[in-house]
């Protein structure tokens, strides 16, 4: 017997959410990013400091620092008639996290400040914070737990009129998103986070490729991107995910594996 009940509570945030960011135009690109140099770095991190940096530490850092060097794709719009942009001097990156709150499997997200000067160590004790905590109890999340408190008009109205504030959009879903389902058998997916770049992240396989003509074999990272295309157009978005492809191609990482030491 079918017996309809209301939505959980604890996933009411993710419908304000998912009604929100229906006013996006997304549009998706993906690339392949050989992750060799990202996974020797994180061995050498372990094995100097006993350090596990996350693959999501390594995309935040790199969406980063290309972020910087791109204000218009680290903008946010508001607004349909009278639409209104802000450019920010910042990079704040959101984090989506698999999280179970009274019982209930939902998605929460926290917000890592100022990626475009962040080191992997400040990006990782931050994620380390939050993993490593109770989330019914952390004051991070509290906002959260007051719209799941609220009674649903109530909490969905709070969600639109925090959503549209510029000045508030930073600190509510970042500039930049990043969301992974790699630590399962997904090797690539787009999601629109709420900011004008997303970037999905799936899992590392050995994949053949071709160097300087031979055939070899490589740990391959499917990254896919989405982008607003009411903020920046198809020409910029592919040099940001370009761009961060290298960085983590090709930027030495080196010296912030023993930075802790």
């Amino acid at each position: 017997m079918v017996t309809p009940g209301p939505l959980p509570r604890q996933r009411r945030h993710t419908l304000f959410f998912l009604e929100v960011v229906r006013d996006f135009a997304p549009v998706f690109l993906d690339t392949e990013v050989d992750m060799t140099r990202v996974l020797a770095h994180r061995e050498a991190a372990r094995a100097a400091t006993g350090v596990h940096y996350s693959t999501t530490g390594y995309i935040l850092r790199a969406a980063g620092r290309v972020l910087a060097r791109h204000p218009d794709a680290n903008a946010a719009l508001s607004g349909r008639l009278r639409q209104r942009r802000a450019l920010y001097p910042y990079v704040h990156g959101k984090l989506t996290l698999d999280a179970t709150l009274d019982g209930q499997r939902v998605v929460l997200a926290t917000v890592v400040p100022n990626l475009h000067q962040a080191e992997l160590g400040q990006i990782q004790a931050h994620l380390d914070r939050i993993r490593g905590a109770d989330l019914a109890e952390l004051p991070d999340f509290e906002p959260v737990r007051r719209l799941h408190r609220a009674p649903l008009l109530v909490g969905r109205a709070r969600f639109r009129r925090a959503s549209r504030s510029l000045a508030l959009r930073p600190r509510l879903t970042g500039t930049v998103a990043v969301t992974s389902l790699g630590h399962r058998a997904v090797d690539s997916f787009h999601s629109v986070g709420g900011t004008t770049t997303t970037f999905g992240v799936g899992r590392i396989l050995p994949r053949p490729v071709v160097r300087d003509g031979q055939l070899a074999i490589a740990p391959l990272l499917r990254l896919s991107m989405s982008f607003d295309h009411r903020a920046i157009d198809g020409a910029q978005a592919a040099d940001v995910l370009t761009e961060v492809k290298e960085v983590l191609e090709k930027e030495a990482l080196a010296e912030e594996a023993l930075a802790a030491v």
